[in-house]
């Protein structure tokens, strides 16, 4: 089982930053595949971005790339995603997630949740 807490959402105007991170419980964190994604009002849960269980692969979404950075510190038990150059459509809730697969764009094939966080880009 493992446990995931994300916090560091907010509000920030366009061309703003945000750092979001995702603490999660257990001994095993280093042994899940971490991702990042996210749902805005009306619209279906979106991959973001994600890395492999050691943090040497990442993959991002088109929409984020160049913007957004994935990081994870195993001896923390954390997951971190930088965002930057914020844009309006970017608004969302931001949810991490934990896979038995080294990375995963796909949702399905992520067994554990975050409650998730929200970002407000304003224009």
């Amino acid at each position: 089982q493992v446990q995931l807490v994300e916090s560091g959402g907010g509000l920030v105007q366009a061309g703003g930053s945000l750092s979001l991170s995702c603490a999660a419980s257990g001994r095993t964190f280093s042994s899940y595949g971490m991702g990042w994604f996210r749902q805005a009002p009306g619209k279906e849960r979106e991959f973001v971005a994600t890395i492999s269980r050691s943090g040497d692969y990442t993959y991002y979404a088109d929409s984020v790339k160049g913007r957004f950075t994935i990081t994870r510190d195993n001896a923390k038990n954390t997951v971190y995603l930088q965002m930057n150059s914020l844009k309006p459509e970017d608004t969302a809730v931001y949810y991490c997630a934990a896979s038995g697969v080294a990375w995963s764009t796909t949702r399905f094939e992520y067994n554990y949740w975050g409650q998730g966080t929200q970002v407000t880009v304003s224009s």
